[in-house]
């Protein structure tokens, strides 16, 4: 295994398929296929088998197609994503084809196909049907691959494909030019297979190939040698014109240092996502690495990029074509004020490539537009190309971001390959437009579930590392929100967001690097009480999503007076660093990245019913958390109005609360003489406690963490979207801290 390709990995194994029935086989072939990114993309590709099928109705045996249904991707599929169809009604629909055909109406024919594919399902399978059904229903073998493999794409993407076609693979791989993909390129298809009877594959100009034989085995390795045979090709090619060192023309721009590009992307990070977030909000992935840096500082980059991409699946994601912004000035040297002043640069010739774009992307839309297409969407580019940094893509989540990101290498490697053996073509326009404002396409747009409340947003949960923090950061992930969660203590952190992690999994794509590289939640440490730490944290979250929109500072500290009500100065201290400077210096750090960015915000900070209730023993605690609430009220009116900044305070929260380990739990239940024993569980001592607590309120209930966690959900959505300056009191009701 593994000896005889060097291009693909040969992941199948007998022993694995030998109990396996036939449909379970057709979902191992292509979940193999599908591991290996060299063979397709994510969500790309569609795979086939035609097997025989008990007629529910009739109890004969038919022939039925199963076939990868719409969406999905084959590396995670299962059963359930795939369709099954009755064979003998999909061929005979082209009948149905023909007749709507031949009154002039073929791309009506081609959409109304797609709705009669229902009529031909077996089983009441509710997978809906893909669009590329027919190419796997009209090839008479019964085991059908259609893969996007990198190495075949370049060849399908040059000036020269049909001719290369031949030289590369001899009679076994056929032709076809580039056809949107349905009812018409299958009936091509089958056309194609008449015609060269010896053939094993097809050719998809522009697009990527589909391969076939009877034994599903045997398809899965005819697949597996074409790509081997055109990556062998392309790399011999590649070689002989000087590999990497010539690659797209050789290199004009050299790569920054990384710690360099780290400090200049969390500059221009947040002022860029503000940029493109016009429409909606977008989340960003980084992506550096060797082979997109090749790229993006060759001379030929400016070039390639303005043609765009070739293969319907990379520019669905993509745009048209990226946004390419070469330097106005080099880096001289790596100071802090040179990196600030090269970034300023950077964002004014970001400004007027961004302006350029989005008339590109609105004449584009005119030029191409047909009498019923949808409204133009978003005019904002999805992939930023910067010599010397990378690459940036955004998407409406952290997943979709790095699918973009994969989607354009993929692109990269497309035209890589291209020019080595040949010369790279683009998709013509008006078929790129076809595919993307494709009336099919729009209607499952707007059958898209509605997105959660707090999707594209991302909130920083300060303190996420227990207590109210993690219940905070839980709570608000569940609705959509990616979630930064920062704790003084690393570990803690990172244990919430791999918490969070593992209930929402970490999303579809492998593109991005190091911190950006992360899914729904991102684990960081940070001391609030110092500044230097502050920013460094919030530079890691810009280069880990591209900004961030919401701060809840849950993070506190409690220090008791001693019996005789003293407290010393270094802990005063201490409590008031945490508990109101910290916040403040949060706040203050955060102000520069809001304005930057541009977008609305929103700042929530802790206080405590105690600010307006005095204790006896708590005074450091008490006065910290009276210098808090008003603290709300200052940051209210400095970061208005971009900002709202309201406050929470709970009052005593027991339960999975940092803030009472067992020690100062059996310290208060010996303060209020509650009754227990030395070796009583820790459990029992806090359910004493917070019952204690409790029953001094109005609602006699225990005040846990997921209360507060609602109201910090409460105040970072838009339902208060016109408070500001208030505090929020979760306390079970206390009457001593009512409003006055």
């Amino acid at each position: 295994m593994g000896t005889k390709y060097q291009h693909v990995h040969d992941l199948w194994l007998d022993e694995e398929v030998a109990s396996l029935d036939p449909v379970a086989r057709l979902v191992y072939r292509s979940n193999k296929l599908g591991a290996d990114q060299r063979i397709t993309n994510t969500g790309g590709g569609n795979t086939s088998s035609k097997l025989p099928g008990t007629d529910p109705l009739t109890g004969e045996t038919v022939p039925v197609l199963w076939v990868k249904g719409s969406g999905g991707d084959l590396r995670t599929s299962n059963r359930e994503n795939f369709s099954s169809l009755y064979q003998e009604r999909l061929v005979g629909l082209q009948k149905s084809y023909a007749a709507r055909a031949d009154k002039g109406l073929k791309s009506q024919a081609e959409d109304d196909m797609v709705g009669m594919y229902t009529h031909a399902t077996f089983n009441l399978n509710p997978r809906a049907s893909s669009i590329d059904t027919p190419l796997h229903a009209f090839i008479a073998a019964r085991h059908v691959d259609h893969m996007h493999p990198n190495a075949v794409i370049s060849i399908a993407a040059s000036a020269r494909c049909e001719e290369l076609t031949r030289e590369i693979f001899g009679g076994g791989m056929a032709y076809v030019p580039w056809m949107r993909p349905g009812f018409e390129l299958g009936l091509a298809m089958q056309e194609v297979c008449r015609k060269n009877p010896k053939a094993n594959a097809i050719m998809m100009g522009q697009h990527g190939f589909i391969s076939w034989n009877d034994d599903d085995r045997e398809c899965y390795h005819v697949t597996l040698g074409y790509i081997e045979k055109a990556g062998a090709y392309i790399e011999a090619k590649y070689a002989a014109k000087g590999g990497d060192a010539a690659a797209f023309g050789g290199a004009q721009f050299q790569t920054l240092p990384e710690d360099v590009r780290r400090k200049v992307l969390a500059r221009l990070l947040p002022w860029l996502r503000g940029q493109v977030s016009k429409v909606k909000r977008f989340v960003g992935t980084v992506q550096d690495d060797e082979k997109i840096l090749r790229f993006v500082n060759s001379k030929d980059a400016p070039r390639l990029a303005e043609l765009g991409t070739s293969c319907p699946d990379h520019f669905l994601r993509t745009k048209i074509k990226p946004l390419y912004v070469a330097p106005e000035a080099e880096l001289l040297d790596f100071s802090d004020a040179s990196i600030a002043a090269f970034a300023d640069k950077l964002k004014a010739g970001v400004t007027a490539g961004l302006a350029q774009y989005r008339k590109d992307y609105a004449a584009y839309y005119d030029r191409c537009k047909r009498p019923n297409s949808p409204a133009m969407r978003d005019p904002n580019p999805t992939v930023v190309l910067l010599p010397g940094i990378g690459m940036v893509a955004w998407g409406k989540d952290k997943s979709e971001s790095r699918v973009t990101a994969e989607f354009y290498n993929c692109a990269v490697e497309v035209m890589r390959g291209a020019e080595a053996i040949d010369k790279y073509i683009a998709l013509p326009q008006q078929e790129a437009f076809d595919i993307e404002y494709w009336l099919l396409e729009e209607a499952k747009l707007q059958r898209m579930p509605a997105e959660k409340e707090l999707a594209r947003q991302i909130v920083v949960v300060i303190g996420a590392g227990s207590g109210i923090g993690r219940e905070t950061a839980l709570r608000l992930s569940r609705e959509g929100a990616h979630i930064v969660c920062v704790d003084l203590n690393a570990a803690a952190a990172e244990a919430t967001a791999k918490e969070i992690t593992a209930k929402l999994g970490q999303g579809i794509g492998v593109a991005g690097s190091g911190i950006s590289g992360c899914g729904p939640a991102l684990g960081l440490a940070a001391d609030i009480t110092n500044r230097a730490s502050i920013r460094a944290m919030l530079d890691q979250v810009a280069i880990a999503y591209g900004g961030f929109d919401s701060i809840c500072v849950t993070a506190g500290i409690f220090v008791p007076s001693d019996t005789s009500g003293h407290i010393p100065d270094e802990r005063w201290d201490l409590t008031f660093k945490i508990n109101v400077t910290g916040s403040y210096l949060v706040g203050d750090e955060a102000a520069r990245t809001w304005k930057e960015q541009g977008l609305r915000g929103n700042l929530v900070l802790t206080t405590s019913a105690n600010a307006v209730v005095s204790k006896k023993g708590s005074v450091a605690y008490d006065v910290s958390k009276a210098a808090a609430n008003h603290l709300v009220r200052e940051l209210a009116i400095e970061l208005s109005p971009l900002v709202r900044v309201n406050g929470v305070a709970p009052a005593t929260v027991v339960q999975g609360s940092a803030m009472f380990p067992r020690d100062r739990v059996i310290g208060s239940l010996a303060k209020y003489n509650i009754p227990y024993t030395d070796d009583e569980e820790t459990d029992s001592l806090v359910r004493k406690l917070a019952q204690f607590y409790a029953d001094r309120t109005l609602t006699k209930s225990p005040i846990t963490p997921a209360d507060q966690a609602e109201a910090y959900f409460l105040l970072v959505t838009n339902r208060l979207s016109k408070t500001t300056g208030q505090v929020i009191t979760v306390d079970g009701g206390l009457h001593e801290a009512f409003l006055r």
